[in-house]
């Protein structure tokens, strides 16, 4: 598929509309990010895979572990030094 744009200046920037059959050959939508390059000449347009967002479950998950191994960690201190360990 062929489609000719043509560029033009809209405030202070140079843009072009990209048609939305190529928007979903692209399978990118309005706000998608791209990443431009230009390679022998032409330019080339790749969607940016969005960043992976965590709910606030995942981000949590394992959080009980880190507290226990935290107590844990605790019986260790104002322990009988063994060497040169700096307090």
């Amino acid at each position: 598929m062929t489609i000719t744009a043509k560029i033009r200046r809209q405030g202070g920037a140079t843009v072009f509309s990209v048609p939305p059959a190529l928007l979903k050959m692209l399978g990118a939508e309005v706000g998608t990010e791209l990443t431009l390059a230009v390679s022998d000449g032409s330019l080339v347009a790749t969607p940016r895979k969005p960043k992976k967002r965590y709910t606030l479950a995942e981000l949590l998950e394992g959080a009980d572990e880190m507290a226990t191994l935290g107590e844990e960690a605790k019986a260790w201190q104002g322990g009988r030094r063994t060497g040169n360990e700096v307090f």
